[in-house]
Formats: structure tokens, sequence, C-alpha cells
């Protein structure tokens, strides 16, 4: 009974594992390490679709292992990585690149964050401003009421 409960214990810590490499059941194979080191920077540049947040070196979702295997095609096909990169936009859109060119539909995405911080220290500088002042202007009244004399 107890080697029962451990071999099944064993097989449900064991079971992740395996649906992991049943994702992919056979790695890529590099011809040289430049390849592999081309593919590997490319994929740090591109965005899982399925994923969302993850780049397609880090992904394990499926459809990142067979756009890994798409872009190994790619460049074996002889395509430069900007040709790479627009056969993907073409396909999955902007959204598959991590970094996407700047141009009037994604100008919002590149300098959405820096009118937000300058939008941010403006308030922040008026709060402080006029703190300032009226706190100037109440120091000021004070000091008034101690002089006058009843």
């Amino acid at each position: 009974m107890a080697m029962a409960l451990l071999l099944a214990l064993a097989a449900l810590c064991a079971a992740p594992a395996w649906a992991q490499s049943a994702g992919d059941p056979t790695p890529l194979q590099f011809r040289d390490a430049a390849e592999e080191q081309r593919l590997h920077a490319l994929a740090l540049e591109l965005r899982c679709v399925m994923c969302q947040n993850q780049s397609l070196a880090d992904s394990n979702a499926p459809i990142a292992h067979d756009l890994r295997r798409e872009v190994l095609k790619l460049m074996r096909e002889g395509r430069s990585d900007a040709q790479i990169k627009d056969y993907l936009v073409e396909r999955y859109g902007e959204f598959v690149l991590y970094k996407p060119d700047v141009e009037p539909a994604t100008w919002l995405l590149w300098f959405g964050p820096g009118l937000l911080l300058l939008a941010g220290a403006a308030v922040v500088y008026r709060i402080v401003r006029r703190r300032a002042h009226g706190g100037a202007a109440a120091a000021g009244a004070h000091a008034a009421e101690d002089e006058q004399e009843w």
C-alpha cells in the first residue's frame, strides 16, 4: 500500500515535466553556434502571441515552439532578420514585436509613459507651489494678529 502511494506521488510530481517535454517532442537542431545565437537573439525580440508577456525565447507554449521552428526555417531560407520580423508582423500584427517601430499608430505606446510622468510632475509642482504660497500667507496673517494690541 505504501509503495503504491509512493509511486503515485512520484508520477504526480513528474507529470508537469513530462507534459512540458511532450509539448516539444523534438528539440531544434542547429547547424552551428552562430545559427543558434541568431535564433535566440530573434526570439528575444519577438513576443509569444499566446503568452503576451513572454518573449518567444522564454515561452513554453506550443505555439512558441512552432514559431521558433518557423523562424529557424525562414533563417535557413536565407531571409534577413528584418524580413523575418516583417513576415511575422504581417501574419500576427505589430503585437508580435517587443519593440514596435515608432510610427503614428504607436506614438501613444512610445511616448505615453513620458507624457504621464510629465503630467504627474506638473500636478505635484502645482500642489507644492500652492502650499508654499498658502503657508507663507497663513504665517503672515498669524504674525499680523500677534502685532495687534487689544
